[in-house]
């Protein structure tokens, strides 16, 4: 069966799994449309045939007008619960969409807008997988039978959260998440099953982590810090020390952009890479030797900031496949940070070549917010080159960029690099910058 019609039936399997004739989806299509607030759909023997030539042996991809209402329509059981995770009705359509030929990128932009509708109502359940949902509530109310099922599913949700970074704003993720820490909590506070509760305290060590991010990112400092603390409590009662390594170094970076002087964050890198050394992810040790370069570099030690990056190197040029933390650091970040020590303590041009090359590589979803940082760096290594008004122009697009992926630290960054610019501030190229931060950013 070739990939499109198997995508035709994967498409005919799902109306039929409903009960759903072809009419009963040409109308129901057309309910949606409404519903949306969306252009009025043809009438219903229009809509019936179209909806019959995406099942038909040469069948056609719906497009993407369709395929929104289609997403809308399967995104939701039939008792209208929203269901988004692996084995729900969307992940089939998804699938049967790339079978059919649509793009990966347009699939999943079309699940992240169904996502941002579950913070409005279907809230983390959404994201679990339909056959975890109801293991999960009986675990809830007795932690002794929640199983590796269990535990799995609330790592999928923490992992699909994280994906979404940089496509959905950051408070709509806080709701997404702020369930699944809970839940770890309340599974932890019963008694788990022996080989359960290491996974479920590896998924706490995860979410808290992402949940300290996230409550940086949206200024709540004070929780921050709390979950960052509850995240490393967990991580110590862990077998391998990298996860203490990714706890240490998420909480560096918030802390290197939310406290003064830069000894708070070099503690935290400090134990980032004691615990990274011992641990056996390549890819978290070359993290941590990268972010021990960077504090380096801003604290002017060059020699220091070179021989991390030369470590950090040694581990993402050593092989990283399999590496089970997960992380994605690859070589497109660490020219990043490569850029940023030649920032602080060499050749703004060759940190400018670094950045433009880092920038070039970060092109998925999930790298959006370390983009926008790479690119504000880029305008910033631009000013010291004595080029500002290029750099301004480059500081337009991070504006953009901050506001696209809503994240903190994009927006620290473009306000210091406006900052550099002041000895310009009389010419007409940093007004309109200014006009553009305070359009967009109010400040």
């Amino acid at each position: 069966m070739s990939d499109r019609a198997a995508g035709a039936a994967k498409l005919k399997r799902l109306r039929h799994s409903r009960g759903l004739s072809l009419a009963d989806v040409a109308r129901a299509l057309s309910r949606l449309a409404e519903d949306l607030r969306h252009p009025r759909l043809p009438a219903v023997p229009s809509v019936q045939r179209s909806v019959a030539r995406w099942e038909s042996g040469a069948p056609t991809l719906p497009d993407e007008r369709y395929q929104f209402l289609l997403a809308h329509l399967y995104a939701r059981s039939p008792a209208g619960q929203m269901s988004l995770g692996a084995g729900s009705d969307l992940a089939e359509l998804l699938s049967a969409l790339l079978d059919l030929g649509e793009s990966e990128s347009r699939v999943a932009a079309l699940r992240t807008v169904l996502v941002r509708t579950a913070t409005d109502t279907g809230g983390m359940l959404a994201l679990l997988a339909p056959d975890v949902q109801a293991g999960l509530s009986a675990a809830l109310a007795d932690p002794r039978q929640a199983d590796e099922e269990t535990a799995a599913g609330l790592a999928a949700v923490v992992d699909d959260v994280n994906s979404q970074i940089g496509a959905v704003p950051m408070v709509r993720l806080q709701v997404l998440l702020a369930p699944v820490v809970d839940a770890c909590r309340r599974l932890q506070a019963g008694s788990l099953p022996g080989p359960v509760a290491g996974r479920v305290r590896a998924v706490a060590v995860a979410a808290c982590t992402l949940a300290g991010r996230l409550a940086f990112e949206t200024r709540d400092d004070e929780a921050s810090r709390a979950l960052y603390a509850a995240a490393t409590v967990q991580a110590a009662q862990l077998g391998d020390p990298w996860r203490r390594a990714s706890v240490h170094m998420s909480h560096a970076l918030v802390t290197l952009y939310s406290s003064p002087g830069l000894a708070e964050a070099q503690a935290l890198v400090d134990q980032a890479v004691r615990a990274a050394r011992t641990g056996g992810s390549p890819r978290v040790r070359a993290r941590a030797h990268a972010l021990q370069a960077e504090v380096a570099a801003r604290a002017g030690l060059e020699r220091q900031a070179q021989a991390a990056l030369g470590l950090a190197w040694y581990d993402v040029e050593g092989g990283i496949d399999g590496d089970p933390s997960g992380s994605s650091f690859s070589a497109g970040h660490l020219r990043g940070f490569e850029g940023v020590c030649e920032l602080y303590v060499g050749d703004p041009s060759l940190a400018h070549a670094r950045f433009a090359a880092a920038a070039a590589s970060l092109v998925a979803p999930r790298e959006h917010v370390q983009r926008a940082i790479v690119t504000t760096d880029q305008a910033l290594a631009r000013i010291r080159m004595g080029e500002p008004r290029s750099a301004a122009d480059l500081l337009h697009e991070c504006v953009l960029a901050a506001v696209t992926t809503g994240g903190r630290v994009p927006a620290i960054r473009l306000r210091r690099a406006r900052a550099e610019l002041r000895p310009w501030r009389r010419e007409d190229f940093v007004a309109d910058l200014d006009d553009h931060l305070m359009d967009v950013l109010g400040s």
